[in-house]
């Protein structure tokens, strides 16, 4: 299985989930990938956000070696599964990918926990620290769905 979390920047939201998933699937003891990436490219080679880093650390993942990177439409050749953290991501994603697209990988992150809400992760980049907590409760509690939703399940299952 091949995880792919997307958000705007790659430095809050994305990072966080990268790192939750990583860790849930370490414990588990799966051969899955886990990645992340940003529609925007304003912070390439950047490590996560001081706050991101905080939050994941208090919790004991460490997320400090990622670095952000871009969304390119060859990550839909790339990966299984691409879980965007908000609906304007989930634009830029389509245009970005343009005719690659493909409506059954690319999920709103929120729907696995949510289903049918259309709810966004909301972006803690603009608020104080205490939303990065909000935002890690909500990202790890998504991530347990999703593993446990797919933990059996192998990249040619997804496409049944």
């Amino acid at each position: 299985m091949r995880i792919l979390m997307v958000c705007l920047g790659n430095i809050c939201r994305s990072p966080i989930a990268e790192g939750v998933m990583r860790t849930l699937v370490n414990r588990s003891n799966l051969d899955w990938r886990v990645d992340s990436a940003g529609t925007e490219s304003y912070h390439i080679g950047e490590p996560p956000h001081s706050y991101s880093q905080k939050i994941c650390q208090k919790n004991g993942i460490d997320i400090s070696q990622q670095k952000a990177r871009k969304f390119v439409a060859a990550d839909l050749e790339n990966f299984d599964l691409i879980y965007v953290m908000a609906r304007d991501v989930m634009e830029s994603v389509k245009h970005i990918a343009g005719s690659a697209f493909d409506a059954r990988k690319v999920i709103l992150f929120l729907e696995e926990s949510h289903p049918g809400s259309g709810r966004s992760v909301p972006d803690p980049w603009y608020g104080p620290e205490a939303g990065y907590s909000e935002v890690f409760d909500m990202i790890h509690h998504t991530c347990s769905v999703i593993l446990e939703k797919y933990r059996t399940r192998t990249s040619a299952d997804l496409l049944l």
